[in-house]
């Protein structure tokens, strides 16, 4: 009895000298179909902080708009944009927040697509074009034949978020589909032949994970398909890793994933890139070296 009893005061002691974590989950409506890996990557990192002697103080995106006090460290996997204004206020008042708020909002279609092309990223030809243009003759003359279509704004939340058109008389139809959901902008990507390929990371860390979905059946709407099977086409890995650093510190992200395509010549594009997917197929193995990475961001703040 004795023993236990020192051992919980033990703890109290330790919670009560290490500051309090705060963490954002996603809401439900930003993990279309990964809802429960989505939340189990969160869940099993805050539980890793917890193990290492730091309380944690979980918050939902709208819970933490009437927080009455700013969060001295903050982690989070937010995407609602007023929950992301409210943590750009917090960090212009010296919260650190993994993902900074910037690199979350650097992840809609529109500002990656500017961004990785300004830095010389690997990407494929783009447009950017609001969806009741006239875009045929544009895509004709910057030689666009089958491409797709991604909202400028968000992050896919429907299927229809993301299409796949076979030529530019295709696109014209679809922009009037998006224009009719109230979809005002969207980004168009010159269609990419070769290996779909997708990847996790943690910079600062040893942590880099890559597969092939199509092989592992790892799928949010299906869209592998269009790729099909891998042909296992060599590519250089260290070239992988460097494109996806360069891309993460382009959009100022430090926990991330996406897809590239390895080209029959095995040159390596980034077609996407999230800020803190859900690790799904490597969640084990990531848990530790994101869970380390925030509890040093913290030290290296206090």
């Amino acid at each position: 009895m004795v023993a236990f009893r020192s051992e919980t005061i033990r703890n109290i002691c330790i919670f009560m000298t290490k500051p309090t974590i705060t963490g954002i989950r996603r809401s439900s409506i930003f993990s279309p179909n990964h809802i429960g890996n989505d939340a189990a990557i969160f869940n099993c990192v805050a539980g890793y902080i917890k193990e290492q002697g730091y309380p944690v103080a979980i918050y939902d995106e709208q819970e933490l708009l009437s927080l009455s006090e700013n969060p001295r460290c903050v982690f989070t996997m937010m995407r609602e944009p007023e929950a992301i204004k409210r943590v750009q206020q917090w960090e212009r008042e010296g919260c650190r927040c993994i993902n900074p708020a910037s690199g979350i909002e650097n992840c809609g279609r529109e500002s990656m697509t500017r961004l990785l092309l300004a830095q010389n990223i690997p990407y494929p030809d783009s447009v950017i074009v609001h969806t009741n243009e006239q875009v045929k003759p544009l895509l004709e003359q910057r030689g666009f034949t089958s491409c797709w279509i991604k909202r400028s704004d968000y992050h896919a939340l429907h299927r229809e978020d993301v299409t796949y058109a076979r030529n530019p008389e295709e696109v014209q139809y679809l922009l009037s589909e998006y224009a009719l959901r109230g979809i005002d902008k969207v980004v168009i990507n010159a269609h990419l032949e070769g290996d779909l390929i997708k990847f996790y990371g943690v910079e600062g860390s040893l942590f880099f994970y890559w597969f092939y979905p199509y092989e592992k059946r790892h799928s949010k709407f299906g869209w592998e398909k269009i790729n099909g099977k891998a042909k296992e086409i060599p590519f250089e890995y260290d070239t992988l890793r460097t494109i996806c650093h360069r891309s993460a510190e382009a959009l100022n992200l430090i926990i991330y994933g996406g897809d590239c395509i390895v080209s029959p010549d095995g040159t390596i594009h980034i077609i996407d890139f999230n800020d803190w997917p859900s690790f799904a197929p490597c969640r084990e193995d990531a848990i530790p070296y994101i869970g380390e990475t925030i509890i040093n961001e913290l030290r290296i703040k206090n």
